[in-house]
């Protein structure tokens, strides 16, 4: 028997791509309006530090903090 016919056997195994569907949309819709509304002074210190030589971390990498 293939492996398919035992996942058509399941009851209900339709719901879980869905729920899988809808759990990436959801998260990507997130992701993106933290992009969009994010500010622009946070994410150049992330951007800025894998350059950094020192290894203390400014006090303005906090996104309260910039906010």
């Amino acid at each position: 028997m293939k492996f398919i016919n035992y996942l058509e056997s399941i009851t209900g195994i339709g719901f879980y791509p869905l729920a899988s569907l809808l759990i990436f949309f959801v998260f990507f819709i997130g992701v993106t309006i933290f992009i969009i509304k994010g500010s622009k002074e946070y994410f150049n210190t992330l951007s800025q530090l894998p350059l950094n030589t020192d290894n203390s971390i400014s006090n303005n990498t906090s996104y309260e903090e910039i906010h």
